[in-house]
């Protein structure tokens, strides 16, 4: 197979991509809609014509990140949430793509994260992190300790009588209770940005848990999954290496520590014992899942608290297109979030 067919991308003379898909962001929803009339009326069979509209069940803006960087932050709360006196949980969110692909915008990552927020609840502000090729990696990363960063300011307004505060944050965030929460590229970033969070001063805000779902990890030596599906309708080998390709460093391989933390956990001996507690979530389906699960035993070897659910079934993505894993998924993030102490914190 052609990847570069497969993907929909055309390569660049200058080392950049383009993108014959077109992205389409959807717009945030900063304010509740007004309530709309009743469908249109069949007099004879006083039937309604017009489906009702979709509810929402959460709000979101977009705020600046890094305007130089044109990087931002999706911040979603929920439209009602179930106690007004009691402060939600806040995830920090990295959507996947490979490192290649997609946005905080994007309608996938949008809905999902609307429906984690609405049924956690909890506040989520979704990254908007610059893609590879025209920024390779480790600009994923940079982006996510910038994020994190600009979480722990607003910690600080918070904290100095809300002054400089976003208001959202200021009336729903508890920020002693953050997660770095993504799904596969995204997932490889919560990691790399768990581990670069324990080099910073982050009070008064404290990140309690890591929420990995479906790691995009790879490395030379290809794994069981990897062969068994290989032809995989979402992630086929020849477009995961395209991608890595695409993402890592020039002249990079595989097992860059970007890539393959099994091999490049030599490079953080002292810290990875120091992360959170960690949720690993993936499905049989997926080509990748022999390398979360690798991930998963490396860090309860190095005396990390590991929650590791990996289903039978489902495939690459799947709780973006799947509603019953949807809230599968859902209903575990919010189990990890619930039953995590504060003894780990980052």
């Amino acid at each position: 197979m052609d990847p570069y067919k497969f993907l929909k991308i055309s390569p660049n003379p200058d080392g950049t991509i383009t993108r014959l898909i077109p992205l389409v962001p959807v717009p945030p929803t900063e304010h509740p809609p007004p309530p709309l009339p009743q469908g249109a009326v069949n007099t004879t069979a006083t039937q309604t014509i017009t489906p009702p509209p979709t509810p929402t069940v959460t709000l979101s803006k977009d705020i600046p990140l890094n305007p130089t960087k044109n990087t931002f932050l999706r911040i979603y709360r929920p439209l009602s949430p179930p106690d007004s006196t009691t402060k939600l949980p806040v995830i920090l969110y990295f959507h996947g793509g490979g490192f290649v692909f997609y946005s905080a915008a994007s309608s996938y990552f949008h809905e999902s994260c609307n429906r984690i927020s609405a049924d956690i609840p909890a506040v989520i502000m979704s990254v908007d992190y610059r893609l590879a090729p025209e920024s390779r990696l480790p600009a994923a990363y940079e982006d996510a300790v910038e994020a994190i960063l600009w979480v722990r300011d607003q910690a600080l307004s918070c904290a100095n009588n809300g002054h400089g505060a976003d208001p959202w944050l200021s009336q729903f965030a508890d920020f002693s209770r953050c997660f770095l929460m993504g799904s596969s590229s995204g997932g490889n970033i919560t990691y790399h940005a768990g581990l670069r969070a324990l080099d910073l001063d982050l009070a008064p805000m404290k990140i309690e848990g890591l929420i990995i779902n479906q790691a995009y990890f790879g490395g030379v030596k290809r794994t069981d999954s990897e062969l068994r599906l290989a032809d995989d309708r979402v992630v086929p080998l020849p477009a995961n290496d395209l991608m890595w390709s695409l993402a890592l460093p020039t002249g990079a391989n595989l097992d860059h520590e970007y890539s393959n933390p099994i091999v490049g956990m030599s490079s953080h001996i002292g810290k990875i014992e120091l992360l959170p507690r960690c949720f690993v979530n993936g499905y049989g389906g997926d080509p990748l899942v022999d390398r979360q699960k690798e991930l998963a035993s490396m860090l309860e070897s190095r005396g990390v608290d590991v929650v590791a659910i990996f289903d039978e079934g489902g495939f690459h993505a799947c709780e973006l297109f799947e509603p019953q894993r949807a809230l599968n998924l859902i209903n575990n993030i919010r189990h990890f979030i619930h039953s995590t102490l504060p003894k780990s914190s980052i």
